[in-house]
């Protein structure tokens, strides 16, 4: 039960982190022609991906309260059985 729950918060931070990592490339390509379509990016785009660069944030840091919350968690019964 905790390791899934250790498992789910790892999972957690490596996902936002992934998402971290694409909002900032997005942000750092601003004012550059698109990849795909050869559009100039726009300020919309760049706050759209600003403000997903602060929800992925904030969902690292959810996921290392999981992390953290489960490992104090097992802490506590290790210290019961022993």
């Amino acid at each position: 039960m905790i390791s899934s729950v250790l498992q789910s918060g790892v999972q957690g931070v490596k996902q936002n982190l992934q998402g971290m990592e694409k909002a900032a490339t997005e942000i750092a390509k601003a004012g550059q022609p698109a990849e795909d379509s050869g559009e100039v990016r726009t300020v919309d785009d760049v706050v759209e991906s600003i403000v997903d660069l602060k929800l992925y944030e904030n969902g690292v840091k959810a996921s290392a309260k999981v992390i953290k919350s489960a490992d104090e968690t097992l802490g506590t019964l290790l210290d019961i059985k022993a």
